[in-house]
């Protein structure tokens, strides 16, 4: 297998299930800075030059979460996805909240800070997008009242989804209000397979 990526990008909810599920796998560096996912090779596995990408045999498959979940059914053994029917569709639950509830302000907020051009950026988005990530991430936060992962016992593919996401939240301060999210953030990357959190993989990015 082949996971096609970049520093701090979605590319590390990939790389976790990956390091999670001990798969053999090679990592291919796509410089974004430069360009490279504009490549005309690049844009043959993913028409819209997005990262991460999956190349197994003949399978090409892209979106982060999709890639974390087909991983886990191709290593039923390890145990990311729950083989109890309840346990899976709550696992299934969380991770489709995290990417349409918790990830969506998040991305706003980045478009509006630096990704757009800067005649394009909205300051008040900005403001909006945090206040609807806080009052979405309350409802995690209770939830994860008394438990150490999202789903059952052990981690789970909603780990690996959601805990990027934690650090990329907790990069924004948006965490201060979440007791139980910032410890449940500190437990995953404490993890001996736990990929390079944000900052690392930024700082990486300057060191190179």
């Amino acid at each position: 297998m082949k996971l096609y990526g970049f520093g701090p990008t979605r590319s590390i909810r990939a790389l976790w299930g990956l390091r999670e599920l001990d798969a053999e796998f090679e990592f291919v560096t796509v410089n974004l800075l430069a360009g490279e996912n504009r490549s005309p090779d690049f844009l043959r596995l993913n028409p819209t030059g997005k990262v991460p990408v999956l190349v197994d045999g003949d399978l090409v498959l892209t979106e982060s979460a999709a890639i974390v979940l087909y991983l886990a059914e191709k290593y039923p053994s390890k145990g990311l996805l729950p083989r109890d029917l309840k346990q899976r569709a709550e696992a299934y639950r969380w991770v489709m909240f995290a990417v349409t509830e918790l990830e969506q302000p998040l991305w706003r907020i980045s478009r509006h800070t630096f990704i757009y051009p800067e005649e394009k950026r909205l300051p008040a988005d900005i403001a909006l997008a945090r206040g609807e990530f806080v009052a979405t991430a309350a409802v995690l936060d209770r939830h994860m009242e008394g438990r150490r992962f999202i789903v059952g016992g052990t981690m789970t593919v909603a780990d690996c989804v959601t805990a990027y996401l934690m650090d990329w939240a907790n990069e924004q301060h948006l965490l201060d209000g979440c007791p139980q999210l910032g410890a449940y953030l500190e437990r995953m990357y404490a993890r001996p397979k736990a990929p390079p959190r944000i900052a690392e993989a930024f700082a990486s990015l300057k060191a190179a």
